[in-house]
């Protein structure tokens, strides 16, 4: 199936959709040398898979699968058509900056819970290689294969059944150990009622209240299933300190960069995006966090 949209003004397809990829090796998400974004998802109706180009104002999806026609039926909230900055004023001299070189950039959602959630969980207090490896290793034993002329590999995440039942060797193996395993397991039994989360603000609710789900991982699962500009990552090993050099010059805490982001309430989450594309980096100190495996233990 194939379905092309004309977006009101210039989109930035690769930057929308990357907050979607896990790393590197994702198996449900591709760049290929043609400039075309390719995407995975379970749907509502079955999994799918997705290819999104762009070009002369318009933006073509094409879509295989039992899933194929809701990808495209929400193609256009995935790119951020849903999505309402003229709330999101500039306060700050940097962010006036980045905005004039970059745009104001736009949030889309996928509307698929699970598919934010899993990897928000493995990525729960450890550095980037180890939780993307984990979520590859998965994917590759448990997920289904991409429908249609998917790049090589490519996968499907698995049913919330699937993730009820690996057992904890496989978990093992992944690399991932069990209290990231058994978040993820609780959280499937309660697949159904997170995917019918009406709102941004029931899904928080609703995810806060399992264990091993915290602030961070329900703003990481928002920002991507519901396109949430105020979901702000709180908990983040680098994002708070990025933040704080970015407008003060200074590192800061949690707590100092809700502060700085006051001025930006209902988009904090849309003005770290902006913060971020600065480019601005405190000075790093001291030897990097190693990556653990406890596939060795």
């Amino acid at each position: 199936m194939e379905r092309m949209w004309a977006p009101e003004g210039p989109l930035d397809v690769g930057g929308i959709l990357g907050p979607h990829q896990h790393g590197g090796g994702d198996p449900t998400f591709r760049r290929t040398p043609d400039a075309a974004v390719w995407r995975t998802s379970r749907t509502p109706l079955g999994p799918g898979t997705l290819r999104i180009t762009a070009g002369g104002g318009t933006v073509r999806g094409q879509a295989w699968g039992p899933g194929a026609e809701w990808l495209l039926d929400t193609l256009p909230a995935l790119l951020g058509a849903d999505d309402d900055p003229a709330g999101f004023v500039l306060h700050h001299p940097l962010l006036k900056e980045v905005v004039r070189r970059h745009r104001v950039p736009r949030i889309g959602r996928s509307g698929r819970v699970m598919e934010a959630l899993v990897p928000a969980v493995l990525e729960q207090k450890v550095v980037g290689q180890e939780a993307w490896r984990a979520w590859r290793w998965l994917l590759r034993r448990y997920g289904e294969a991409a429908p249609g002329p998917a790049p090589e590999g490519m996968r499907v995440v698995p049913e919330a059944a699937v993730w009820r039942r690996i057992p904890a060797w496989d978990w093992h193996r992944s690399g991932a150990e069990a209290v990231r395993a058994r978040t993820i397991a609780t959280a499937a039994w309660h697949a159904e009622k997170l995917e019918s989360a009406k709102d941004s603000a029931e899904a928080d609710r609703l995810l806060r209240a399992l264990p091993g789900i915290g602030v961070w991982t329900s703003a990481e699962v928002r920002q991507r299933a519901f396109g949430d500009p105020d979901a702000v990552s709180v908990g983040d090993f680098h994002l708070a300190k990025i933040v704080g050099y970015a407008l003060t010059g200074e590192k800061t805490d949690d707590a100092g960069m809700m502060r700085l982001l006051e001025p930006y309430e209902g988009h904090r989450h849309r003005a770290t995006i902006v913060i971020g594309l600065s480019g601005l980096r405190p000075p790093a100190r001291g030897p990097r966090n190693s990556v653990r495996d406890y596939r060795a233990f």
